[in-house]
């Protein structure tokens, strides 16, 4: 049977780069959307966090900026369904990459807290581009990318195509201005192709080699349908 390992962030807050927190957690949809895309598809599912934390969800993701009341009411429901999974995370530390077929990073503000300069889901991500196991990252996940070792051409990810939340979107969502860093330009600091689309908040897919990027929320169900599709044909 094949298999998924989520790794999810630990974090329920972003320091912005004032000092103060913003709340955040993980976004239900990223979550939500592909893990039912691979538990319907019979996939075995594994979940993990830093330190095997219980995640916390993104209030703001069940709410107007999480879609329609109909939308953002069944995620309510979903994340009940689902929450005997998310609840009892093993921790990251302690899970061998390996043993997965993919390896999956929602996103939300809280990876850019914590996966961004974890060396424990950095070695991870290392391994894993270095064995061209099949790797996916969605939304603000790509910053767990920066905590991969390597500088300039070492870094894992260097020269790769991929895709995240843009600049544009951070503004629309109202963070651009308070955060410490923008994902975009950090990955593209770092040596990253990234390409995002013209319309903000539209589904945009990237795939190269084993590295599958989704930019947005709106992405989540295509991008873990394309790696199934990849995976299964």
């Amino acid at each position: 049977m094949p298999s998924v390992l989520f790794v999810l962030s630990a974090s329920d807050h972003w320091t912005l780069k004032d000092g103060t927190r913003h709340d955040t957690g993980f976004w239900a949809e990223e979550f939500v959307a592909p893990h039912d895309v691979f538990a319907e598809a019979g996939w075995d599912i594994t979940l993990a966090t830093p330190g095997g934390v219980t995640p916390t969800v993104d209030r703001t993701s069940l709410g107007v900026m999480g879609g329609l009341p109909w939308k953002t009411a069944q995620l309510k429901k979903d994340l009940e369904r689902l929450a005997p999974l998310l609840e009892h995370p093993q921790a990251l530390a302690d899970v061998d990459e390996a043993a997965y077929d993919v390896v999956f990073y929602p996103g939300g503000h809280g990876p850019l807290e914590d996966l961004a300069k974890d060396p424990v889901s950095g070695e991870l991500l290392r391994a894993r581009m270095a064995a061209g196991r099949t790797t996916a990252l969605l939304c603000h996940s790509p910053a767990a990318m920066l905590a991969a070792p390597g500088e300039g051409a070492d870094w894992p990810f260097h020269g790769y195509a991929m895709t995240g939340f843009s600049n544009a979107e951070e503004k629309i969502a109202g963070l651009a201005d308070k955060a410490p860093w923008l994902l975009q330009d950090e990955l593209e600091r770092r040596g990253a192709d990234v390409s995002t689309t013209t319309i903000p908040y539209r589904p945009h897919v990237v795939v190269d080699r084993n590295l599958y990027t989704g930019q947005n929320p709106q992405s989540s169900e295509p991008l873990a349908e394309r790696i199934l599709a990849d995976l299964t044909r």
